[in-house]
């Protein structure tokens, strides 16, 4: 049995966009971190799972929507697993360094390797299993299992820690109790629930949203929310979030891509209880011989772990001082995020950059129109435009709309 099918509107997630400096440096920042776009913006979105059709009530699609706002779980335990194609060249270990680099991570100048930061953006690529467990907000856990080893990141009450297993090195923060609500109204998401309501936010003309059925995921019953971009020209080609009948969480949530193919993102849980965890989950003390890096300026986010946000500019004043100009073109699906490096600073040539410019021109293609020259940066997702002459236009959308886009700016 199917239940009622019914049409709604939304807007995608708003596309982040990469931050750019007027130094000679940011010429080989910006398409790094354009790369890095995708997994800061969907990097933990979850997928369905083909598996059960069980026979459930039927339910609107408002009504769904209205289930998952009111949902107001606040503790569970279970293993998500998360496999992500962004289709990225095929680079080894530089894939996972760029990533890492345009995310912050400080490995290479003798950061912590337990430090979240970084290690986070491991699930950007590649296929993962995650053990999370929470309690509230004042308690969660992430442990991210690697092949004979596993990194760990905790919050408990003022404390957040980090621990490697691999190389035996902790990170440890203290949070500010005074400043909870902000950085929790300010953290980015990081659950199913945080990316069906960040995806079904906004209501427009451009989105067809309904009901397709059920599934079952992780022994759970759930509805299938389908939502699907009207317009043409965008990357994004479907999102099904799998919602918990009875409690109304997301369970799963999957991304394909306009082009066709495998999700470029999959991710949901295995296994799920909504029992408390025992307090031992959250406790940590420091093994024996362990690293111990502390970190007193607490600058970076933490997502839900109970760290600070990380520093940038929230308001459009402080992005248009932080983008030179920061500017949204088109609507929906559709919208284009646009602003100018400096001048000068555009892509290096060969001559400029040696081995390095044309390595990165490499990777991408090469376009002409009336704006001049340029380079088109590409993942399955998230497509970016950097002009000769420094400016970037970077959304979900395809090539051909990106050109569009830098040619109306002229």
């Amino acid at each position: 049995m199917a239940p009622n099918e019914t049409d709604d509107t939304t807007t995608a997630g708003e596309v982040e966009e990469p931050r750019a400096g007027r130094r000679k440096a940011a010429r080989y920042v910006v398409p790094v971190t354009v790369m890095g776009v995708a997994a800061a913006t969907i990097g933990l979105v979850p997928a369905l799972a083909d598996s059960g059709d069980p026979d459930l009530p039927d339910i609107t699609a408002a009504q769904l929507i209205e289930k998952i706002a009111q949902s107001d779980v606040e503790r569970l335990s279970g293993t998500v697993k998360i496999t992500t194609d962004l289709g990225l060249p095929d680079l080894g270990g530089l894939e996972s360094g760029l990533l890492s680099g345009a995310a912050g991570g400080e490995d290479g100048e003798g950061g912590s390797s337990a430090d979240p930061s970084g290690r986070l953006t491991e699930l950007a690529s590649g296929t993962h299993t995650l053990r999370v467990a929470v309690d509230g907000p004042d308690r969660q856990k992430l442990s991210l299992l690697e092949n004979a080893a596993e990194y760990s990141l905790i919050h408990n009450g003022k404390d957040v820690w980090g621990y490697d297993s691999a190389s035996n090195e902790v990170y440890h923060a203290t949070v500010d109790e005074a400043d909870a609500e902000e950085r929790s109204a300010q953290r980015p998401p990081a659950t199913p629930k945080d990316f069906a309501e960040e995806a079904l936010k906004a209501v427009d003309d451009t989105t067809s949203v309904k009901v397709d059925g059920t599934a079952q995921v992780a022994g759970r019953d759930a509805y299938r929310l389908v939502v699907e971009p009207k317009q043409s020209g965008s990357t994004v080609g479907a999102v099904s979030i799998a919602v918990d009948s009875e409690t109304g969480m997301p369970l799963k949530f999957t991304l394909t891509p306009s082009s066709g193919g495998s999700a470029v993102v999959d991710v949901g849980f295995t296994k799920v209880s909504f029992d408390r965890p025992d307090a031992s989950t959250f406790a940590f003390t420091p093994p024996k011989g362990a690293k111990v890096t502390e970190d007193t300026e607490q600058d970076r986010g933490h997502g839900d772990f109970g760290g600070k946000p990380e520093r940038g500019p929230k308001s459009e004043e402080d992005l248009a001082k932080g983008f030179d100009g920061l500017r949204m073109l088109g609507e929906g699906w559709n919208s284009i995020a646009t602003f100018d490096t400096g001048a000068g600073a555009g892509l290096p040539t060969e001559e400029e950059a040696g081995d390095l410019g044309g390595f990165l021109g490499s990777l991408g293609d090469q376009v002409k129109g009336d704006f001049g020259k340029g380079t088109v940066f590409s993942t399955r997702l998230v497509n970016a435009l950097i002009t000769e002459d420094g400016k970037v236009y970077v959304g979900t959308v395809t090539k051909d709309a990106l050109v569009k886009a830098a040619e109306a700016g002229k």
